[in-house]
């Protein structure tokens, strides 16, 4: 590849795999599955440092001389520069529901992110998990992020919760998730549109990961959303472990 070519490569910066899962972080985990279904070539670059990024957040896109941050904002890009068809069939009404699911996601996020850096039953597994399958990273590291979401979980507001009120509000998301996918197929029909980018970007974020959360134990009691991980695990590949006890 000579430099041209390689400057026009799409470039996805993003959070580190962890557990087989190619990003420990939903929202890079959803650009990567989408950018996966559409088969759009790209890189994979993996940061921990998000200073440098678009509103210092992860993930970010390269394309050419674009530099396109937030998950749906890139999306949507990709979708309008590539004249992607994965949404194109989708009704009005499930356009709707579409963008419904997708703020459902945006709250399940923070129940998912309590579990692994503050409720102290589950942060000495994903910490010690994180330094040893990225031994760049230092405790010191560890600690001060975990301080920042801290002050992060404390002003959205969930960081007020007892843990059980912090579960049961994921676990309520999880439900309805789990009710709107059909017996067979994706959320939309035969075919997966970017709705299951995303919610797949969320479920392989606990379904693959080898810490029992409460999130965990209900995936593995729910045979649609498992199913569901699976098949576009499949789709784009790649089989992480699953670790259920």
């Amino acid at each position: 590849m000579d430099d041209g070519e390689d400057f026009k490569m799409l470039t996805l910066f993003s959070y580190p795999e962890l557990y087989g899962v190619a990003d420990n972080n939903p929202y890079g985990l959803k650009v990567f599955a989408f950018l996966k279904l559409c088969r759009l070539a790209f890189r994979h670059e993996h940061v921990f440092d998000a200073h440098e990024a678009p509103r210092a957040q992860l993930p970010y896109l390269l394309d050419g001389g674009n530099i396109i941050g937030d998950s749906d904002t890139i999306l949507s890009h990709l979708i309008v520069r590539y004249g992607l068809s994965i949404d194109r069939d989708l009704t009005p009404g499930q356009r709707d529901a579409h963008l419904l699911i997708d703020r459902m996601l945006d709250d399940l996020y923070w129940v998912m992110s309590y579990s692994r850096w503050k409720d102290p039953q589950f942060w000495p597994l994903f910490r010690d998990k994180i330094l040893t399958t990225h031994p760049s990273v230092t405790p010191a590291a560890l600690d001060a992020a975990r301080n920042y979401n801290f002050k992060r979980y404390y002003y959205q507001g969930i960081g007020r919760y007892e843990p059980a009120a912090v579960y049961a509000r994921g676990l309520a998301d999880l439900q309805v998730l789990d009710n709107l996918l059909p017996e067979s197929g994706f959320l939309f029909g035969a075919a997966p549109s970017s709705a299951d980018a995303a919610l797949y970007g969320f479920i392989a974020n606990m379904y693959y990961f080898d810490i029992e959360t409460p999130l965990k134990t209900f995936l593995l009691a729910r045979k649609k959303l498992a199913t569901h991980c699976r098949s576009i695990q499949a789709m784009i590949g790649g089989y992480p472990a699953i670790h259920a006890h």
